[in-house]
């Protein structure tokens, strides 16, 4: 698991504070570029990393620092915080309405598991006594609507889809009409994959949240960031659970 590879290599890095016999910028330094390291392999957005490490630095002043104080300590604490920003976006999360239609979208890169969140997360929300249902917006995918159907059937939640209409704005916009009069309160949008350079799929993404969406679910490495970060403009909220939010 790659948050677990993450969080090993993190703590191994600060862990090498407790060996050092002095704590000067030097040992800092190492600890820094450790860390880094660990979440640019993690696909951390570099620009993220770098204000990490930046305000890491800013705030610990090793000549400056009384004797008396744990140097260790202030440092880990000060990397945690600044990790802690990295998931937290400091502001009230997204919660969907009961009694009312929530509809969400998940965008993602090919293969980055969004079909099966999206099922899972129907999942729990029906578990928890939402009424939940699925759409498969994926036209672009050979199989696609047969996994999500797959996953629907099974878990025993309603879906939509379609074998033959290949516009996936109209097969959207169906599901979602079709789910909003049969008052479901959890309607979950599966889309394409995309890609950072494929500017066809990014406006049939757009196409697809102008008809149907508020809210969108996106499951995606950094190099979708930038791409996100325009289509916030046109959203209410972007989700990124791995690494980054942004509103």
């Amino acid at each position: 698991m790659v948050l677990a590879d993450l969080g090993r290599k993190i703590t191994s890095a600060l862990r090498s504070l407790s060996n050092a016999t002095i704590i000067n910028e030097e040992v800092l330094n190492a600890m820094l570029k450790e860390v880094c390291a660990a979440l640019l392999e993690a696909d951390v957005n570099i620009k993220l990393v770098k204000q990490l490490r930046e305000n890491v630095k800013s705030s610990i002043d090793l000549e400056e620092m009384a004797s008396g104080l744990n140097k260790r300590r202030m440092i880990q604490h000060s990397v945690f915080k600044e990790l802690v920003k990295l998931v937290d976006p400091g502001v009230k999360a997204w919660t969907p309405t009961k009694g009312k239609n929530n509809v969400i979208m998940f965008v993602g890169l090919q293969g980055s598991g969004k079909t099966t969140t999206c099922s899972k997360l129907a999942y729990y929300y029906q578990r928890k006594g939402w009424k939940t249902c699925l759409i498969c917006a994926d036209t672009f995918r050979a199989g696609a609507f047969d996994q999500l159907k797959q996953n629907a059937t099974k878990a025993r939640i309603p879906f939509y889809g379609s074998y033959t209409e290949m516009d996936p704005v109209v097969i959207a916009a169906e599901g979602v009409e079709k789910f909003k009069n049969e008052s479901f309160e959890i309607i979950i949008v599966d889309t394409s994959g995309r890609h950072k350079q494929e500017d066809s799929l990014f406006e049939e993404m757009l196409q697809v949240s102008n008809a149907v969406v508020s809210s969108i679910f996106a499951p995606l490495p950094s190099d979708c960031f930038h791409i996100l970060l325009r289509y916030s403009l046109v959203l209410k909220y972007i989700f990124f659970p791995t690494s980054v939010y942004t509103q």
